[in-house]
């Protein structure tokens, strides 16, 4: 049964794979941030970088960006 649901989903409901910058807009356009509003992640040019694709995020980065965004790390993968 889980298969069949799983089958379904990914028909009618496929979930686009999304770039780190595209995990990081998410949650900054839903709460109206900038760069600026998270010096806690690194500096707003690392920021401005990942959001342009010319730059990962590091780990630490990450697991910051995702406890103070309140999303899930594994969205990055």
């Amino acid at each position: 049964m889980g298969t069949l649901i799983q089958v379904y989903e990914e028909e009618h409901y496929p979930i686009p794979d999304e770039t780190g910058a595209g995990v990081l807009r998410i949650p900054m356009d839903k709460h109206g941030l900038t760069q600026s509003n998270r010096p806690e992640v690194d500096s707003r040019d690392v920021v401005s970088e990942s959001l342009r694709g010319k730059r990962e995020l590091d780990v630490r980065q990450i697991r910051l960006w995702a406890q103070k965004s309140g999303v899930s790390s594994a969205m990055f993968d």
